[in-house]
């Protein structure tokens, strides 16, 4: 490899790859990519599951070498990149930590505490300091901390924890201070690989602002939906072993792929009738009244698009057809003076609830656990310490768990085996078309469920969730483990799902889209608001504002 920071000095700012390839194992993860990033876009990666999105990443950086081509960068360009490893830092101070993202400034920083912590001063020393203490000021020295903190302090880390070493902190807000590591300093590029894993809402929504404002080049990872849809002018997707750059967010591309397919198919329709629809699905997602510059920069983009610029993908997209076997009543749940506790701890206590037909109901809470413990009682899998709960005569559950690892004890059963189990039908032909519906066809449905993936165990037990043709389903952290396209598909069908939905899920698109009800769990009840997500989220803001 051949990675340069050689570019023209009067060429614009950008971090490019040439005849970029990479392969593992005799297996290429994609060939030939020339593209270009240039500042005040924010580049989206999307593929399949192991198409190399991290691992693309990790080559524009430097980390891994491609096998063939180049990555070249603007002189004196500075990248920054979200580190993942979340224990590397535990022996320094967290204010040091996010010092730390600027390598030269934090070089300079500690020489010049090693030189004024000498007991003897030389002439050459004092030489030597004055160059540092140029290189301070001209690097924002001076500011650094309290840029630092400005950054700590809008992804919610409090002050008192400034000074704290890294190991005393939780994991969520390691993550925090490893993303504040990244922003600092003002870089140049700016390299994000799932920057929205295990960060609030509040602290998603600050990320947001930050780099819709942001001027530079971003190129991020994400499986966050709603994050790639506010964020970003371009999606970068890597199929067919290829790495390919399309204008628009995430949902742009995906809309625009499904035309495209679409298009394909209808091989007869006029050129004509082609470009017209063309033209009015590009003026829908034009018109994106959003605030950021991201949405203008999209909407100029988006109108000079032609018919050769939208293609289909090659990506499959999971089944999920949840057809009810009857249609509720009116009644459909009713939960009265619900207490529950663990280890001494109030998760909630006095919850009412009643819950309509057509609801779809979000839950919320800052403790997870709570809202799993509401579902098992509710699911008959925990019995409450107080209160009582009942259900319509007319409803049927079916209950996806968080921890579906119970249902996975017999390793060695095959796929088609376990399937069986929950099937009224046991005839093989059935159940492997059935399983292929899920994306597990051929050799893959014969295989022992011991070996399978977290995302392929919870595919499984929609396949499970399907077969039972419930009316009411109750759906604990459902898109965890699932990519993009799963997530994207599963949130399809649900929004087509006639019947009642209890969820929780730390996917905003998801939340907003199924939502019309958001159940707030709290140690002392339930508070129900019934309105969407988003203006849940804006409910809370507000009171936020005004205490």
């Amino acid at each position: 490899m051949v990675y340069s920071n050689d570019l023209d000095y009067k060429s614009p700012p950008m971090i490019s790859c040439e005849n970029l390839s990479l392969s593992f194992g005799g297996r290429k993860l994609f060939d030939d990519v020339t593209l270009k990033f240039v500042p005040g876009n924010c580049y989206g990666v999307i593929g399949a599951n192991g198409a190399g999105k991290s691992t693309f990443l990790k080559v524009l950086s430097g980390v891994i070498p491609p096998s063939t081509g180049s990555v070249s960068i603007t002189p004196r360009e500075r990248i920054a990149t979200l580190k993942q490893d979340h224990f590397i830092y535990d022996n320094e101070e967290v204010l040091r930590t996010v010092l730390m993202g600027h390598t030269e400034l934090i070089s300079v920083i500690k020489e010049r505490e090693e030189i004024y912590a000498k007991e003897e001063f030389t002439e050459k020393d004092g030489d030597r300091a004055s160059e540092l203490e140029t290189l301070f000021t001209d690097l924002e020295g001076w500011e650094a901390e309290s840029n630092a903190a400005i950054l700590l302090a809008g992804l919610g880390i409090s002050t008192e924890l400034h000074s704290k070493k890294m190991r005393e902190l939780v994991d969520g807000d390691k993550v925090k201070v490893l993303l504040a590591q990244a922003l600092f300093g003002k870089p140049d590029i700016l390299l994000l690989d799932e920057p929205t894993n295990h960060l609030d809402v509040d602290a998603i929504e600050w990320l947001e602002d930050f780099l819709m404002v942001f001027e530079k080049t971003v190129i991020v990872v994400s499986h966050d939906r709603h994050f790639l849809n506010t964020v970003c002018t371009h999606m970068t997707d890597i199929d067919f072993g290829k790495i390919t750059l399309f204008t628009g967010n995430y949902d742009f591309w995906y809309e625009s792929s499904q035309l495209a397919q679409r298009m394909l198919e209808e091989k007869n329709k006029k050129l004509e009738d082609k470009a017209q629809e063309l033209k009015a699905f590009i003026a829908r997602f034009s018109a994106n009244k959003s605030k950021s510059k991201q949405a203008t920069s999209r909407r100029k983009l988006l109108d000079k698009l032609t018919l050769d610029d939208i293609r289909p993908s090659s990506r499959k997209y999971p089944f999920f057809g949840f057809k009810p076997s009857r249609e509720p009543g009116d009644q459909i749940l009713k939960c009265q003076d619900l207490s529950c506790s663990v280890d001494g701890l109030q998760l909630f206590t006095k919850g009412n609830l009643v819950v309509d037909k057509g609801n779809r109901i979000c839950l919320v809470g800052d403790n997870e656990i709570a809202i799993s413990s509401f579902y098992r009682i509710i699911a008959s899998e925990l019995s409450p310490e107080r209160g009582e709960f009942s259900w319509g005569v007319t409803t049927s559950q079916a209950y996806f768990p968080k921890d579906n690892a119970n249902y996975f004890n017999d390793k060695n059963i095959s796929l088609i085996d376990w399937m069986r189990q929950y099937s009224e039908e046991k005839a093989e032909t059935f159940i492997r078309g059935f399983l292929g519906r899920f994306l597990f066809s051929g050799d893959d449905a014969v295989k022992k469920v011991g070996v399978l993936s977290g995302g392929e165990k919870v595919r499984c037990m929609f396949g499970k969730i399907v077969l039972t043709g419930a009316n009411v389903l109750l759906l604990d952290g459902p898109t965890n483990h699932l990519d993009l396209e799963s997530i994207t598909a599963l949130n399809n069908a649900l929004m087509r799902f006639p019947g009642v939905i209890l969820f929780s899920s730390h996917d905003h698109e998801f939340n907003q889209s199924l939502a019309n009800r958001v159940l707030e769990i709290t140690p002392s009840g339930f508070v129900d608001y019934r309105m969407t997500y988003d203006d849940y989220l804006a409910e809370k803001r507000k009171a936020k504002k005004s205490r």
